[in-house]
């Protein structure tokens, strides 16, 4: 009895002690129509929205800036340190076409800002269409004109978070991140135009410890792009950064790295992502003098497919390339690479291609199972090399399931090749290596599109 009400007593303080706990301090919240922003269409709500997003980092070192409910119309909005930008599910902000109501080339901007993040879910509408001149109908494309902004740049950022919100319709680039570190991005949806060009989805460019998840792209450009652009401040490599359960579709590649690699880019992870439709599923392309390494895709299943001549990519299901941008350029390298648990359906070679004084090395490629095959009009039997003056840039050549040019140690284990629906003269082997070794073919699956004029395997 004394041992039950010792218990009871002991509870009882753990009840008084919950019931006196200090509440943690509330996070002061702004709403943009108390500081006059309309919400009305077609009023220039940007200065009003500024004003607030500056009262609140002068006030708090935490804030929360609640865009209302309304359709506001924009320029350049920056973000400051402690600034949480939440969009109502019913807010829209619309981007304005008058460059001069932009202070920078962007329409969300932050420099240097620490605890930033953007979230809600509202929606930011680029009106892409109205900046481009004209529809050209042989490239299949618009047209730019001579100004464009992009949706966000984030530069030298830390812990930065970017949850729930849809963006679309983007004149240029999308989410571009520069020179970040310790990034969030998840449950985004971005929606812009397939035939617009250059609006890549989400740009991490030199940025360290990036996750980004669960996010639903359709774009005209790259989805999602690791990048180390060329830059006048030194923001060091792209390193430590995870995509993951994703979902794309592009006319250009999917999941890739480069083509700017002026610093390294390492430790990167693609996992569990679907791919509708892209030129490229899988890509690193290198063109600059850094040092692209220890990369892994995992668990992705993607289709690619030719598209019109200005997209780069010629229906590559997978492409890894070493290639120097032009003749002056000192060349970097592709090492250790894994591609692991993979089906794709392409129209084009899953291809690892170096030069002959800078072959790719160290690659892996386990359970992957192409299915090659041709269903669009566009011409085939060739390679896209671009950018690069070294090389042709479309480059004809017969299209093997599994292509390795100037590479050393390359394995192949568990893989395959099936040839689907018309089958093209240019089809050839399985695998087709040129000056490449060594290699390891363990337990491959695949014969030669046309036995008569190839073999399964070609080694030359």
């Amino acid at each position: 009895m004394k041992q039950t009400m010792k218990t009871l007593r002991y509870i009882v303080c753990l009840v008084v002690i919950a019931s006196q706990s200090v509440a943690l301090p509330q996070v002061p919240t702004f709403h943009v129509k108390a500081f006059g922003a309309k919400g009305d269409g077609t009023t220039l709500d940007s200065p009003a929205i500024q004003r607030v997003i500056d009262t609140a980092a002068a006030s708090a070192t935490k804030a929360k800036v609640i865009v209302d409910p309304g359709k506001y119309l924009i320029g350049t909005i920056e973000l400051k340190s402690g600034i949480e930008l939440y969009l109502h599910p019913k807010a829209t902000l619309i981007i304005s076409t008058n460059r001069e109501d932009y202070r920078y080339e962007a329409v969300i901007f932050a420099s240097n800002a620490v605890n930033i993040s953007i979230t809600g879910r509202g929606k930011i509408l680029g009106r892409g269409l109205a900046f481009m001149t004209r529809y050209d109908p042989a490239g299949e494309w618009w047209i730019f004109g001579e100004w464009r902004p992009k949706m966000f740049i984030l530069t030298a950022c830390t812990n930065l978070t970017i949850r729930d919100i849809t963006f679309g319709e983007a004149p240029f680039w999308g989410l571009h991140m520069l020179g970040c570190n310790h990034v969030l991005v998840e449950k985004v949806k971005i929606r812009n135009y397939l035939d617009v060009p250059n609006c890549d989805g989400i740009v991490a460019d030199h940025c360290i410890d990036v996750t980004i998840r669960e996010c639903d792209i359709r774009c005209g450009d790259d989805a999602i792009v690791i990048k180390t652009t060329r830059q006048p401040i030194n923001f060091g490599p792209s390193a430590y950064i995870h995509v993951h359960d994703c979902t794309l579709e592009t006319q250009d590649s999917a999941l890739k790295i480069g083509t700017e690699t002026t610093e390294d880019i390492h430790d990167i992870v693609f996992e569990k992502c679907t791919v509708k439709n892209a030129c490229r599923g899988l890509n690193i392309q290198l063109r600059d003098e850094g040092h692209v390494y220890n990369i892994l895709f995992q668990d992705i299943k993607f289709v690619s497919r030719y598209h019109g001549d200005p997209w780069w990519g010629r229906g590559e299901s997978i492409s890894f390339t070493v290639i120097p941008r032009t003749p002056e350029t000192h060349i970097g390298s592709i090492s250790n690479v894994i591609v692991k648990n993979i089906f794709g359906v392409s129209e084009n070679s899953a291809r690892i291609c170096g030069m002959p004084n800078q072959p790719v090395r160290n690659v892996l490629f386990e359970n992957v199972t192409l299915h090659v095959g041709r269903w669009t009009k566009y011409k085939g039997g060739v390679l896209d090399n671009r950018p690069t003056t070294v090389l042709q840039e479309i480059e004809p050549h017969d299209t093997a399931g599994i292509l390795v040019r100037h590479a050393k140690d390359v394995t192949i284990k568990n893989c395959a090749v099936q040839w689907i629906k018309n089958i093209p003269i240019y089809y050839g082997p399985a695998i087709w290596i040129t000056n490449a070794s060594p290699i390891s073919i363990i337990n491959f699956r695949g014969q030669s599109a046309n036995p008569h004029i190839y073999p399964d395997i070609l080694i030359q």
